[in-house]
């Protein structure tokens, strides 16, 4: 017998591992006992294949879908950065034509503002001749009332003084004459109607 085929019976047969006061040790310094090495490929094999078959799919799906996940969110960088650069295209336009666009802003106010000034004026200048028609309209109303005023003032004041002349020039006989006269001539133009 060879070398290798004593240690191999030696290894089956062995029902007894020396003890090197540390641990159990096999036989061998480099192989197992055979019957561990069977049973420990015959577990891991199961392992193994219960986990390719049950672990398998999911861990494949999770990959999967990680990946769809991180190149859907590829994609929205992408498109976000196509976005991003279309605004700043866009804004760096209008940055552009910003003093275009305050001149002509300028422009369409002080034409405005001019035509507002313009109706403010026409506005202005119709009630100014509005007022002047009114007060001199209230100027004559007031000058004729003044000089209607003062008639009425010149005639009682005028009553009085011939009442006044007439009743010091006047004896007590010229009086009793003038009262008899009036009756006279009262009584004359009730009969007469």
């Amino acid at each position: 017998m060879n070398q290798f085929t004593m240690f191999v019976t030696n290894v089956l047969e062995a029902e007894v591992v020396p003890n090197d006061g540390i641990g159990t040790t096999s036989l061998s310094p480099y192989w197992a006992p055979l019957k561990e090495v069977v049973i420990g490929g015959l577990a891991t094999a199961i392992v193994f294949a219960l986990l390719y078959k049950f672990a398998w799919p999911a861990i494949a799906k999770a990959m999967s879908d990680r990946t769809a996940r991180i190149q859907a969110d590829l994609d929205q960088s992408a498109a976000a950065r196509v976005q991003a650069e279309a605004d700043a295209a866009e804004i760096r336009t209008s940055l552009g034509d910003v003093d275009g666009e305050r001149s002509r802003l300028f422009a369409d106010a002080d034409v405005q503002a001019e035509s507002v000034l313009v109706e403010g004026r026409a506005r202005l200048e119709a009630e100014i001749a509005e007022l002047e028609v009114k007060a001199e309209s209230d100027l004559a109303s007031a000058a004729g009332r003044g000089v209607d005023d003062l008639r009425a003032d010149i005639a009682r004041y005028a009553s009085r003084a011939i009442e006044s002349g007439v009743v010091a020039s006047l004896d007590e006989a010229t009086h009793q004459e003038l009262i008899e006269g009036f009756i006279a001539r009262v009584g004359a133009s009730g009969g007469a109607s």
